[in-house]
Parts: C-alpha cells; structure tokens; sequence
C-alpha cells in the first residue's frame, strides 16, 4: 500500500474519481445478494459502527489515502442500503398451494409469456387464511372464458384461482424469481380459469386510474390511425401497450436483436428528450430578441425534463422507464447547472440514484444493459471528442456516428444480454443500423408533433411518417429473422464470469492513463472461462417430477411434456435448440416409464414415478445409490430425494463421482435469506 501510495497514483486520478464511487455501492450491493446468510440486528449494528468509524478516519486522512476510505465506506453502505431495502419490503408469503376465492384490487395489468392477461391485486382476501397469512399481492393470469371486465387500476375483482408460493430457482444459481417477487411484494402467483368478475367500480379521481385510461385512449386512437402491425408498434412505442402486438412479430424483433424498440427505455426516452432540447433550442431561436435575453439552452432542458416526465407518467412508469428517465434528468440538470451533459460523472450520479432507490435492479438485466452501454458510449465519444481526427463532412459525420453508437452499444451490451437470455443475434449489428436511425431521425420526433397536433386533429402527415418508418422497421426484423443462423444460444456461465468481465469493462472505461489497458485481459479471460464452462451433468426439478441428464447428444430429459417452463430454461441454458419432446428421445435414461435409470460407472441413479411410485422407490432405494421421486418415500439406505425433501432443498445439480453423487441444491446456493420461505411439508 505504502508503495502504491509513492507512486501518487491515486493522485493521479483526481478528478476523475467520483465515477468509481457508483462502482463501490454496487459492489456493496451485490455482496449482499451474494451471501448465503442473512444478516441479523447483531451484524446492522456492527456495521453502521464500522461506517462511523471509517468516516471519522477518512476526514482525517490525507488526500491519498481518503478515496481508499471512501470506497470501504461506499462498500459497507452498499450491504446496509440493501438489507434495509429487503426488509422494507418485507410481506407475507403463501407457504402452500391454495385453491379458493381470490379477491382484490387491481394495482397492474400487463400480460404473461402465453399472451395471457395479468392481474396484479392488492387488497387481497383468500378464504380460509388470516390476515397475517394472507400476501400483501398477488398475480393471476387470466385463462378460460373471460371478458366480463375491463381490467383496469383500482377495479376490486372476484373469482377463483390457484395460487403457489413463487417458485425457486429451476437450478441450482439459476434465475432467482422468489428473490424478484420478494421485492415486488408478490406473495403469490397462479392463474384462474373462472371468470373475473367486477365487485366494487374503481375509484373515481385516483391519478393512477386516469393515466390507464389516458393510456388507453391514446392506444386506441393511434391504432385507428395507423393500422395493423404498425398501429401496434406505435401505440407500444408510445403507451407501452403491448396488447395488440402479434406473438410472430414479437418473435420477429427479438431475433434480430430490435425488441429494445418496442421497450420504453433509456432509447426512447432519450430520443425524445433529445428532439424536444434540439426543437425547443431551434424555436427559440428563430426569435432574435427571445434568444439574446433569455437562457435558450437551459429552457430547452428545462422542456426536455418536462416532456421526458410526462411520457415516463403515460407509458405506466415501470422500473425500466424511470431509470432511463433519472438518467436524462441527470444529464439535462447538468445543463441546468452550467456542466456538460454527457459525462461519466453524470452517469454514476444516475447510477447512485437509482441503487440507492432500487438496489435490487443491479442485478437485473435492465439495469446493467443500460449502464454498460450508456457508460460506454460517453467513454468512447468523449475520447473521439478529444482527438486529433481528420476533418470529415457533416453527412459522414452523422453516419458514422450512428454505425460507431450501434456498434458500442450493442458490443457493451451483448454479454449481458448472452448471460441473462441465453442468445445472441448474429445479425443484430446490421438491423440495428438500418432501423435505430429512423427511431431516432422520424418516429420519435414525428411521435412527439403528433401528440402536439392530435388535439386539433392536424396530426395525420406526423401519423403517416410513423407509420412509413415503422413498416421498414418490421420489415427488416421480418427479413433477419428469416435469415439462417440469425438466433445463436449461448450457454449460461458461472455468474462470476459475468463479474470478471463488467470489472475489466469498468476498469478500461474509468480508469485514466496507461494502465487502464488491464481491463482488456480481464475481459479476454472472462471470454476464455465462458468457452470452458461446464454445465451441470444431471439436473432435477424441484417437484422431482423432470430430470435432465447432459450426454452426447445434448441434455436428454426424462419425459417429453409436463413441466414445460423448466425444460426450457434448462435446454436455453445449455445453449440447446431443441424441443423438449426432440430432448426426450435423446439416449440417457435405461429402463421403462415410471422407472427409469441412470448409470455412471458403477453408480446408479433411479427416477420412480407414476402409479404405486412411494412403494416401489422404497425397494429402489436397496439397489441403486440416489433415488429421486416426486411422491413421499420411507426413508431408506441410498440418498433419496423424495416430495418431502425436495419441498425443502428446491431444484438439484448433480455431479456423479467415484464414491457416490455430489449433490448441490438451490437452498444451499442461495442460503437461507429473507425470500426463500421456510416451508412446512405438505400433509
């Protein structure tokens, strides 16, 4: 330390330091996800004394050695922020499977993977469970015959449904949803196939309610301007009403990497503060007594935030769409306050807003993607803006900006993308660069002069510009979509390679001078850790009813329906294209259905289901060395994993050894934290 003190190179960094400091909270942050314990009363209160105490020290510390301070001081902050948050939130959740009335008030309405509708409810009462036990919200998707409501914010609802718990893991490390609904204080979730029915009209004059039907309104009305396909992109676009969207054109979008322009985000949000700044300064101008005695630039910002709040208001004011809105508030404030706009500093600022009010976004994919690539972009142009480059004409300019911002985000964005969903556009670059300019260019500014005319019916040529671009749009997502190889799945790796990497990433980005050059060989090796990762050779489901067994082939799964959503995560993690039922036929599993085997050397592996599966995984448990089954088993001399055992320990990844079977459950990789329930076995 002494020595790296000499070498002043901290110092050598003032001025450049505070980006670092959103880096340190996070690091904090995700820390606390990352234990396998809960922290106690005991370890708060150690820890706030710890943050005293290094507070006190870095105060008096000479320049050199107080970033250090603050960095443990950001660190431990991040830990505290986090627990507090996670106990904020805390709220009741089921412990067993229900199945009865279901009443509430709707609080959201989206739409499940099936295209389903989704009722998030408040307010809920179940029969036959106290207050205490009764969840603070559920989630209920609505199948069967339905259409006797209009699902709107506020209505109070009937019906009867099935509820669970939110499941855990489907494997071991994998995608947590207990710990996401935790945070969204979703005690439940299920479906209903009774119909929904209205008890109590939703309250008049609630600002929530009159934004879902302002929403709705605009919706319909841009759908009856701009017809088909297109009339539901735009009113997706604007609303952030999904509903008219086809389930091929989704699946269009999403293969050739052009589904973030369907979502209300950091793009749209800065396309269109970015027209109004560029309009309003543009107005202002054209007035020469307006623009020598007014502060043009800063009204256009002022404007810009204006506008930019209200959209957040209309497109529902989801996490995604506020965090891009703090983003540009940021960056537009700094004008406010006489300070360049598009700044590494401007982007920690956001980025310690935002974990400071939702630390648990930092382990989202949103929050990432949009970080990675906004932090690279700044990075990046800031360094063209400071380099002795060759005059190029203003068109070329603008193209070529365009193709580099394409290709910055979507190289900053692509691993997290491959992390969290397993797949990675071949073509993605190329649709990126024929569409993102059109957004940018004509459909969002041709969004915001329709909502300025449609009041006194002149938005039709702003209608038919949009609906011009938005079809060329679809059209390029329809033609790469069809292209062979457009869609490539990736395997999941360990999630600290995903960390390895944003740390050579953050370090090339922040760190000024010659050594910020180490950043690449972290990066290059995290690559190098993805190529070899291993997947884990057997894989049970949490109920005991699938097992997934890696071999030549691919991942064979031991039967070919039932338990669809975990077969797929499993064969998309494994980077598998295949169906379950094509995984099924693969060669793994010996023996009939209901008693199927695996064997490894001299180790055997038994799955008993079916009709009498308890009796004759009792008798499977003298002649093989694990038993797997989803019914209640007697204890017996092999490792067994029967419903009993499995209701606690959650998914398995198992690994066969010469002596026996590693097993690793989804309980001993999380740890017994705040959303992980302590389950009692069912009677």
């Amino acid at each position: 330390m002494h020595r790296f003190l000499q070498l002043d190179v901290i110092a050598q960094q003032r001025g450049h330091l505070f980006p670092w400091s959103a880096v340190f909270l996070a690091v904090g942050i995700g820390g606390y996800f990352a234990l396998r314990f809960e922290p106690n009363v005991l370890h708060y209160g150690v820890m706030v004394l710890i943050l005293l105490a290094i507070g006190a020290v870095g105060l008096r510390a000479g320049e050199n050695f107080r970033p250090i301070w603050t960095a443990l001081f950001l660190i431990i902050a991040g830990v505290v922020v986090a627990g507090i948050r996670a106990h904020s939130v805390a709220a009741p959740v089921l412990t067993y499977r229900y199945y009865g009335p279901i009443e509430g008030r709707i609080v959201f309405v989206d739409r499940s993977a099936s295209d389903a509708t989704r009722l998030t409810l408040d307010q809920v009462v179940l029969a036959r469970t106290g207050p205490a036990r009764t969840p603070e919200r559920v989630r209920i998707s609505m199948h069967g015959e339905q259409g006797f409501i209009e699902p709107e914010p506020g209505l109070r609802v009937l019906t009867t449904g099935h509820l669970s718990p939110p499941s855990g893991p489907v494997e071991p490390g994998g995608f947590n949803f207990q710990r996401m609904a935790w945070f969204q204080k979703l005690g439940g979730v299920g479906y209903t196939r009774s119909p929904v029915l209205a008890l109590e009209p939703a309250e008049k004059g609630r600002a929530g309610l009159f934004i879902h039907r302002l929403r709705k309104k605009i919706s319909a009305y841009v759908q009856t301007q701009i017809e088909g396909e297109r009339g539901a992109f735009a009113a997706a676009i604007l609303t952030g009403d999904r509903s008219a969207m086809s389930q091929d054109t989704l699946a269009d979008l999403r293969a050739s990497n052009l589904a973030h322009l369907l979502a209300i985000s950091g793009l749209h949000m800065g396309m269109l503060t970015g027209f109004v700044f560029a309009a309003t300064r543009l107005l202002l101008a054209l007035s020469p007594s307006l623009s020598m005695r007014l502060p043009t630039k800063k009204i256009a910002a002022l404007s810009a935030i204006l506008f930019g709040a209200g959209y957040l208001a209309l497109s529902g004011g989801n996490v995604a769409t506020v965090r891009a809105f703090i983003m540009v508030a940021v960056m537009f404030a700094a004008i406010l306050l006489n300070r360049r706009a598009l700044t590494l500093r401007a982007v920690a600022i956001a980025a310690l807003i935002i974990l400071l009010w939702r630390p648990e976004s930092l382990t989202g994919p949103g929050f990432q993607m949009s970080f990675a690539a906004t932090a690279a972009l700044v990075a990046v142009f800031g360094a063209l803006r400071d380099a002795p480059l060759p005059h190029v004409p203003r068109p070329f300019q603008v193209a070529g900006a365009v193709v580099l911002s394409s290709f910055i985000a979507g190289m900053a964005t692509a691993p997290v993308s491959a992390f969290h969903f397993n797949q990675v556009s071949q073509y993605g670059l190329l649709a990126n660069v024929l569409t993102v300019p059109l957004m940018g260019a004509l459909v969002m500014p041709a969004a915001v002069i329709s909502a300025l005319l449609a009041p006194i019916g002149l938005a039709g040529l702003a209608f038919k510009v949009m609906a011009l671009c938005i079809g060329w749009i679809l059209g390029v997502a329809e033609v790469i979509a069809s292209l062979e190889g457009a869609v490539r799945l990736v395997p999941t790796p360990a999630a600290y390679v995903l960390i390895i990497m944003a740390i050579g990433g953050v370090f090339a980005i922040i760190w000024q001078g010659k050594w910020r050059v180490i950043g690449i060989p972290l990066v290059l090796v995290s690559i190098g850790m993805w190529a070899v990762s291993e997947r884990p050779t057997i894989l049970v489901a949490d109920t005991g009813g699938l097992i997934g067994v890696l071999g030549s082939e691919g991942r064979a799964l031991s039967k070919p329906r039932g338990e669809g959503f975990v077969a797929q995560s499993w064969l998309e993690n494994d980077g598998d294209t295949a169906t379950q039922e094509e995984a099924h036929a693969r060669e793994g599993f010996e023996g009939e259905k209901g008693a199927q085997i695996l064997r490894f050397g001299d180790q055997t592996m038994a799955h008993i289901t079916g009709r009498n599966a308890a009796l004759r995984a009792a008798d499977a448990c003298h002649s093989h060395d694990l038993v797997i089954s989803p019914v209640k088993v007697e204890a017996g001399p092999c490792q067994l994993y029967d419903a009993t055992k499995l209701r606690i320990t959650g998914s398995l990844a198992i690994e066969p050894q010469d002596n026996g079977f590693a097993v690793t459950s989804a309980q001993e990789a999380q740890g017994p934290r705040l959303w992980v329930p302590r389950r009692k076995p069912e009677k």
